[in-house]
């Protein structure tokens, strides 16, 4: 392939870097950090495993963008949740609380396991706690709406706890949404 079909083909891909992107997280999700590689993503986006290195630094640039698509996506869907909260209205705040815990997190098995590699890797190495923070922060923002400081940090560490449990746990209380429910309140105050 010449340079002037190389460049042809890049403009006839514009996506191709967001499909790359989409494609580590499944692979995150199938096999893990551990089994992610340029040559596995390369394979699951279908794309030349040159564009890799054309559009990334190295793995761990790649696993960070993905990991913050991840982030954001999460962010995107627990800041629509709670916009449809009524400023003010804390009981309704409580509720969208746990309807994000119950629905919105974690809700298949992928996010769940592309949310536990996060964890692992943001606790394992500190270039990914910008990520962590970017989103702990978007979510006590959130709260704060709603929330003085300390409860939105209590609520949002609630979160965090119940999601885990819910996922992993076989707790019944967890599952229960009234207890769920009695929780968040408590926490808030109500």
């Amino acid at each position: 392939m010449n340079e002037e079909q190389t460049q042809e083909s890049r403009r006839a891909d514009p996506d191709r870097k967001s499909r790359i992107i989409d494609a580590c997280l499944d692979v995150i999700a199938e096999r893990g950090v551990a089994g992610t590689s340029h040559r596995v993503v390369a394979a699951a986006a279908h794309v030349p495993l040159g564009s890799m290195t054309y559009h990334f630094r190295g793995m761990a640039d790649l696993l960070h963008q993905a990991f913050d698509r991840y982030a954001q996506q999460c962010i995107d869907r627990f800041d629509e949740r709670m916009a449809a909260v009524p400023a003010g209205d804390k009981a309704a705040a409580c509720e969208a609380i746990a309807r994000h815990v119950e629905g919105d997190l974690v809700s298949t098995q992928r996010d769940l396991v592309i949310n536990l590699e996060f964890y692992t890797i943001a606790a394992r190495d500190p270039a990914y706690r910008d990520i962590a923070e970017r989103w702990m922060a978007a979510s006590r923002a959130q709260l704060e709406r709603f929330f003085d400081k300390p409860t939105a940090a209590l609520l949002d560490a609630m979160v965090e706890g119940l999601t885990l449990h819910r996922a992993l746990g076989t707790h019944a209380e967890a599952h229960d949404p009234q207890v769920v429910r009695d929780g968040i309140r408590r926490v808030a105050g109500l």
